[in-house]
């Protein structure tokens, strides 16, 4: 210990910032570790989100709160103090999917890690046999809706489904969507290589469309919305294939399209959706 703190005073630094220096313990430093991992974890979650839009508003209106109370602006001070007492109360109501979200990852242990963990041979596979359904049911006008989850737990979605635990193969995404039968109208969730629910009901986006997208589109860019799915889409209409993500939708799109898409998810050292995303834009 002595040697320590010989050697922190030795160095040519002012008083006040030697005597911060000395008061550092070990558990201080794993302190501001783990408050940083929580930080950044918390902005990982809510990037590419509506909730990120929320939250810079509202770091904002607490920069400018600040602002107003050092200039000795108290009217105005007094008003955005009164704000954002509102907006704390308003908080836990307007990130609850969110916060659910959170909480899950927590439960299942997936706060650090991907929930898809796949090898090469197993990612082309599953890939392979996505594509094949995909298009055998657009050949034939078969209406579908595909939810590829992510990082996100979309178990209250599965809750509004049927349980089935089936593995992904191309004969049976096509037998979950054949017409007239339970499970066609809704979506079809897959995790990993497998297809954990079928028949869910999915948010509708309260945005305006044009009249060509049904109400299988409206699902898929309503959840889309939400959470970090991939939502594959099949017009039983007109048998075109598009893809919700981020509250986007792109079509139509063909195999090779639905390839670049789904092998960030299950392969991660391919090719990155979301530079293909950035080009198609600049188009």
């Amino acid at each position: 210990m002595n040697e320590v703190e010989f050697n922190i005073t030795s160095l040519e630094l002012p008083s006040h910032i030697r005597g911060f220096m000395m008061t550092i313990a070990p558990l201080d430093v794993l302190d501001i570790l783990l408050v940083a991992i929580i930080i950044y974890k918390t902005y990982e979650m809510l990037e590419d989100t509506r909730a990120i839009t929320l939250v810079k508003g509202f770091i904002v209106l607490l920069g400018t709160t600040l602002i107003c109370n050092l200039l000795e602006l108290h009217a105005i001070y007094w008003l955005l103090q009164k704000s954002l007492t509102v907006l704390l109360v308003a908080l836990p109501i307007v990130f609850q999917p969110e916060l659910r979200r959170t909480l899950e990852h927590l439960g299942q242990g997936r706060i650090f890690g991907r929930s898809v963990l796949l090898n090469e041979e197993e990612a082309r596979s599953l890939i392979n046999e996505m594509v094949e359904a995909i298009f055998d049911l657009a050949e034939k006008h078969t209406g579908a809706l595909i939810v590829v989850e992510r990082d996100m737990g979309l178990n209250d979605i599965c809750a509004t489904g049927v349980r089935i635990d089936g593995l992904v193969t191309a004969a049976f995404l096509e037998n979950i969507f054949v017409v007239k039968t339970p499970l066609h109208d809704g979506a079809a969730v897959i995790r990993g290589k497998r297809v954990i629910a079928a028949g869910c009901i999915l948010p509708l986006t309260n945005r305006y469309l044009p009249t060509e997208f049904g109400t299988r589109h409206r699902a898929g860019i309503g959840l889309s919305e939400q959470c970090d799915a991939l939502i594959i889409i099949v017009s039983e209409e007109t048998g075109i294939v598009s893809v919700a993500e981020e509250g986007h939708i792109r079509r139509p799109l063909n195999r090779e399209d639905i390839r670049k898409y789904l092998s960030p998810i299950f392969a991660p050292e391919s090719v990155n959706v979301r530079d293909m995303i950035a080009n198609w834009r600049k188009k």
